[in-house]
């Protein structure tokens, strides 16, 4: 099922999307699907984050290819950093270039939102609590990496994580395409089968440094083909069964 956050007259609810229609939540639906009986239709309410996570853990260079393009060494275990809850913005809205860089860049990446508290689990277990998956674009200021030698202002800054459109439940994450466009022209394709560290690996490995709570997010890293993003250019992230998320950049 895909599952949605949307502004309603209500205020911002969960739901689960029925063809052209959202069934509405009673609930978060980490634990389970309840349904209050209300709906709206898909094309009267805007789209919001899917999530609220508590934290957005990212992994860096898990794509060979893209290591090489940056000319970095590839980890040898997960390459892990944080991005704020700051940064999330949802599909359609707009990704603000900071008059701080020159250098804004996107990277499609695909997201794991967790589903239940997780202390150290078993790479074996790892994938029973997933609650699903959805499209990030883990944007950069490229410029500012280089100078700080590490990520969080690159990575930090308000809308350089747009996420969505919904999260996609019940998909096998082992084999999914994930491609970028900006203006309509292709610019990613790689495909998570390519992982470095896969999902299972990464949600174990994570879990014995940090507790996951429902609703966090792992953000897995992206393939090769990153660019520098412009005024006005519209940048999309598609990945197999998770739809596009779509977005607008614009100067600040």
């Amino acid at each position: 099922m895909d599952v949605v956050r949307c502004q309603t007259s209500s205020g911002a609810q969960y739901g689960v999307i029925d063809d052209d229609t959202i069934r509405l939540l009673a609930k978060f639906p980490y634990d389970e699907i309840v349904y209050s009986g209300e709906e709206v239709a898909l094309a009267d309410v805007r789209l919001l984050p899917p999530c609220i996570p508590s934290k957005i853990v990212a992994i860096g260079f898990n794509y060979a290819p893209h290591s090489k393009e940056l000319g970095v060494e590839i980890p040898k275990l997960p390459l892990l950093f944080l991005k704020p809850p700051s940064a999330i913005i949802g599909h359609g809205e707009a990704i603000i270039l900071p008059t701080m860089s020159n250098q804004v860049e996107y990277e499609a990446e695909l997201g794991v939102v967790i589903g239940r508290i997780l202390k150290d689990v078993p790479e074996a277990e790892a994938l029973d609590s997933v609650f699903g998956y959805t499209c990030i674009n883990d944007v950069t200021a490229r410029d500012l990496q280089k100078i700080d030698g590490q990520f969080t202002r690159a990575k930090g800054f308000d809308t350089f994580c747009p996420m969505g459109p919904w999260i996609r439940t019940d998909l096998d994450c082992t084999s999914l395409r994930v491609q970028s466009f900006v203006n309509g022209q292709p610019r990613q394709d790689g495909n998570t089968a390519d992982l470095i560290h896969p999902v299972a690996e990464l949600i174990s490995y994570i879990s014995q440094v940090m507790t996951l709570n429902p609703g966090d997010v792992i953000s897995t890293g992206t393939p090769a083909g990153v660019g520098v993003l412009r005024n006005g250019d519209q940048v999309v992230v598609e990945i197999t069964g998770l739809g596009r998320l779509e977005n607008l950049v614009q100067d600040a």
